[in-house]
C-alpha cells in the first residue's frame, strides 16, 4: 500500500524528487533509522577538533562537539566571532550588520537547554507589537498584528472571506511546520538511510507543497497584498514565491503565530551569549586568526587522516602564517566553495562545475545609518513593497540586475531597544535584496543610495539625511571579501526545490573523511536557528563515524555526500 502510494504521489511532483520517493518506496521494508546510541556521557573523549569560522554554526558545533568530549579550538578571521551576524560599535551605536529577526525562539531555548542553561541567562527578550509593518508604494500601508483576531481584520479589510480564510492557512502552515521541524529539521536527514523511515511515509500528504509558494498561496488568497504578506518571508530563505516550494508556508506560522522578537542589544547579544556558552564549557576561540590551509594527512594507522592547520596574522592578515596545530577533524563554517578551492591542497575534492551549477541566494545593499534625532513614522521593522514585486525578483534570480523599483527592508531596532543607540539618536538598516555577483563599483553605489533614499521618503515620508551622523554600507563585493562568499551572496544556497532537504550539500565533505560542513550552505540551511540545529547535526555525524556507523550512499550523488 505504501509503494502505490508513494508512486502515485510522485507522479505529480517535480522529478527531482521523483527517484527520492521511488527510493523510499522501494527500500522501506529494507530498513530502518536508528539514531547512534550512547554509550558514554562523552562520545568524543580524545578527538581534537578545529572548527573553521565562528558563526552561528560553528559556535553551535563547538558547544555540542566539547559537550560531547571532544577538544575544540575555533579559528574565526574576523575582530569578533558572529561570521554574518556582526556589529558595528561605535560612538555609542551598536548596530548589527546581519540578521535583524528573531524568529523559532524555541529553538533557541532547546539549544541553551541542552546545555543546562536558559535564554534569560545571556539576553532578554522583547515580543514586538506589531511584528512589522507595510508601506506599499500606492500610498497604502498596514501593520501586522500579532494577535490572530487583528491579523483576521487585517485580512478581511482588503478580501471578503479572507479573515476566515487565514485561519484555515495558518492551520495549514502550522502542520507544515511541526511535520518539516519534527520529521526532516530537527533530525537529519541528509543520506540515503536517513530518508528510511516511516515518518517519511506519513509525510506523503505534505507533497503537494513541493509546488510553488505563489500557486500554493493564490489558493488561499487572490489580492495581491494579501499574498505578499504571505510570501514575503521568504527572503529569509534567499527565495522567491515564484521558486520555492509551498512547503515554507511554515514561515508564515513562524512569524504569524510564534510572533516576533527583539533581544536587547540586538542579534550581536546572541552571539555574546553563545560565544559566553562555549568558553565555559571549555572551547577555546582565536579571533582575527584566518585559517590560510586545511593539510590532510594520513594517520600512522591509516584509518583515517588528521588535519594541520595553517592561520594566518600581520596587517592584512595573511602575511605571516602560523603553525594553527594538527587535529583529528575539521568542521568548516565556510563556504564550502572557498574551503575547497583556497584551502585544501588542489589534489583534493574540488567541485568547481557543482558550486557554479548552483542557485544562490540573494546578495544585498545595505545601509547602516545612526541619525540624530528620532525617526518618526517608522516602525522596529518596516517593509517598503511596489505593488508588483515580480520585477525585483526577475532581476535577482532570471536576469541580474540592480531594481528600478526595489522592494526593501527597513530596520529601526532603537524603537525597541535603547542600548543600541545614544541618548536622542535612531539606530536604521536599511537592506534592499539584490542578485549575487552584481559589479557595484562607487558610482553604482552612489546612485543607488539616492534612488533607495529618495523613494524611502517619498513611500513613507521619512526624511532624515541631513541628521545622519554615522554610515557604513556593505554590498556584494563586501560579502565577497569579508566572508568569502561565493558571488556575494548575503546569505548562502537558496531553498529552491533542487537544494532542499535531502538535495542540499550535506555535512561530511566529499573524498576528504573527518572533513565536515556546517551553517548556512548545509542541512537544515538558512537562518540563525537553522544554523544552530546544523551544529547539532554535524556533531551527530561525527559521533557516528567515530562509531563507525551510517555509511551508507547519498540520495543524489552530486549534492549529497554521505
Amino acid at each position: 500500500m505504501f509503494q502505490s502510494v508513494l508512486r502515485e504521489q510522485a507522479e505529480k511532483v517535480p522529478d527531482v524528487y521523483v527517484s527520492i520517493v521511488k527510493v523510499q518506496a522501494n527500500l522501506i521494508y529494507m530498513m530502518s533509522y536508528t539514531q547512534p546510541n550512547g554509550n558514554t556521557d562523552e562520545p568524543l573523549r580524545g578527538e581534537r577538533i578545529a572548527v573553521v569560522g565562528a558563526g552561528f554554526g560553528g559556535l553551535s558545533a563547538a558547544s555540542y562537539l566539547t559537550d560531547a568530549g571532544a577538544d575544540v579550538t575555533v579559528f574565526e578571521r574576523n575582530e569578533h566571532p558572529g561570521g554574518y551576524a556582526g556589529r558595528i560599535e561605535r560612538d555609542g551605536f551598536r548596530i548589527d550588520t546581519g540578521p535583524s529577526w528573531y524568529l523559532m525562539p524555541e529553538v533557541f531555548d532547546r539549544f541553551f537547554q541542552h546545555f543546562g542553561r536558559e535564554v534569560e541567562e545571556f539576553y532578554e527578550l522583547t515580543e514586538l507589537e506589531p511584528l512589522y509593518e507595510i508601506y506599499w508604494k500606492d500610498g497604502d500601508h498596514a501593520e501586522i498584528p500579532s494577535t490572530r483576531q487583528g491579523q483576521k481584520q487585517l485580512f478581511e479589510s482588503y478580501e471578503s472571506g479572507a479573515g476566515s480564510k487565514l485561519d484555515d492557512y495558518l492551520s495549514d502552515a502550522a502542520e507544515a511546520y511541526e511535520l518539516g521541524m519534527d520529521r526532516f529539521v530537527y533530525p537529519s536527514r541528509s543520506r540515503l538511510r536517513d530518508m528510511m523511515d516511516l515518518d517519511i511515509i506519513r509525510s506523503v500528504r505534505a507533497l503537494p507543497k513541493l509546488r510553488t509558494m505563489d500557486t500554493y498561496v493564490k489558493s488561499y488568497f487572490t489580492h495581491p497584498k494579501l499574498r505578499q504578506i504571505a510570501e514575503y518571508k521568504l527572503v529569509f530563505l534567499g527565495g522567491s514565491p515564484y521558486n520555492t516550494p509551498a512547503i515554507y508556508t511554515l514561515m508564515s506560522h513562524v512569524d504569524m503565530n510564534l510572533g516576533v522578537y527583539h533581544p536587547t542589544g540586538g542579534i550581536a547579544s546572541v552571539i555574546d551569549g553563545m560565544v559566553t556558552l562555549a568558553t565555559d564549557l571549555g572551547v577555546t576561540i582565536h579571533t582575527d586568526t584566518p585559517v590560510t590551509s586545511i593539510e590532510p594527512l594520513s594517520r600512522a594507522d591509516e584509518t583515517r587522516q588528521q588535519f594541520d592547520i595553517t592561520t594566518g596574522k600581520g596587517p592584512d592578515r595573511n602575511t605571516a602564517e602560523t603553525d594553527g596545530g594538527r587535529f583529528d577533524r575539521v568542521v568548516a563554517n565556510a563556504a564550502p566553495t572557498h574551503v575547497e578551492r583556497d584551502l585544501l591542497p588542489e589534489e583534493y575534492a574540488n567541485r568547481e562545475a557543482y558550486w557554479n551549477s548552483r542557485t544562490y541566494a540573494p546578495s544585498a545593499y545595505l545601509l547602516y545609518l545612526g541619525v540624530n534625532g528620532e525617526v518618526d513614522g517608522l516602525e522596529h521593522h518596516s517593509l517598503i513593497l511596489p505593488n508588483d514585486w515580480q520585477p525585483h525578483f526577475d532581476r535577482i534570480f532570471d536576469e541580474a540586475g540592480w531594481p528600478d523599483d526595489p522592494a526593501y527592508y527597513v530596520h529601526v531596532p532603537s524603537k525597541t531597544d535603547d542600548t543600541v543607540a545614544p541618548d536622542g539618536h535612531e539606530a536604521v538598516v536599511i537592506l534592499v535584496p539584490l542578485a549575487p555577483g552584481l559589479e557595484d563599483d562607487t558610482e553604482t553605489l552612489e546612485q543607488f543610495r539616492k534612488l533607495v533614499l529618495d523613494d524611502l521618503a517619498e513611500t513613507t515620508g521619512v526624511e532624515f539625511r541631513d541628521r545622519i551622523v554615522l554610515e557604513e554600507s556593505a554590498c556584494v563585493s563586501t560579502f565577497a571579501d569579508r566572508f568569502n562568499a561565493p558571488e556575494g551572496t548575503a546569505l548562502a544556497l537558496s531553498h529552491t526545490l533542487g537544494q532542499t532537504g535531502p538535495l542540499r550539500p550535506a555535512h561530511r565533505a566529499p573524498g576528504v573523511d573527518g572533513l565536515y560542513y556546517v551553517g548556512a550552505y548545509t542541512n537544515p540551511g538558512i537562518g540563525m536557528p537553522m544554523c544552530l540545529l546544523s551544529g547539532e547535526h554535524v556533531t551527530n555525524a561525527i559521533i557516528e563515524d567515530t562509531r563507525k556507523t551510517g555509511l551508507l550512499p547519498p540520495v543524489v550523488p552530486t549534492s549529497t555526500f554521505r
